[in-house]
């Protein structure tokens, strides 16, 4: 009787355990989708068309950012709009994931100081119903990020306007 009782008190155990270790990897999923969610609110870029125009409507972030999810050369990425960024950002280790090669050297300013940078060329940017060709941009090695800056080489090709917590892009 004795051993029956063990093992049962054993194989209780090991549920417990498991509840306890399916509730916590619940959890996480439940709060990282939630922390994501609010990180990037525009994890699915909508669109809509007006008068010819290609329109996209971003959700601002908590901490008042723009991240969008997008594509380059047909590869997902997220984007962080930068308005400030004279050209579209991509950290060093992203740029062979897309296919990009690095062109001629150059030193670009960032929060940080003065960075080694590579011009290259996107051949394809996608945000939503927005497509951009042949938008001049650099790898920055140094840049440890998850996003993309997405600067004003392209930017400038695109209408944009802000106003509560809305930012809207007419292409």
């Amino acid at each position: 009787m004795q051993t029956h009782r063990d093992s049962s008190q054993t194989l209780g155990r090991f549920f417990i355990w498991f509840a306890w270790v399916a509730a916590l990897g619940l959890l996480y999923y439940f709060f990282d989708g939630a922390l994501n969610k609010q990180l990037n609110p525009n994890q699915q870029v909508t669109s809509y068309h007006q008068g010819g125009h290609a329109v996209v409507v971003l959700q601002q972030n908590r901490a008042g950012h723009y991240l969008a999810n997008g594509a380059i050369n047909e590869r997902p990425v997220t984007f962080l709009l930068d308005t400030g960024a004279t050209q579209v950002a991509i950290p060093g280790s992203m740029a062979k994931s897309l296919g990009l090669s690095q062109g001629r050297q150059v030193q670009v300013r960032t929060a940080n100081g003065i960075a080694v940078a590579y011009q290259t060329q996107l051949d394809h940017l996608q945000l939503g119903d927005i497509h951009l060709y042949q938008v001049a941009a650099t790898i920055v090695p140094d840049y440890h990020s998850e996003h993309i800056l997405l600067g004003m080489s392209a930017l400038r090709a695109l209408e944009f306007t802000q106003r509560d917590g809305q930012l809207t892009i007419r292409q």
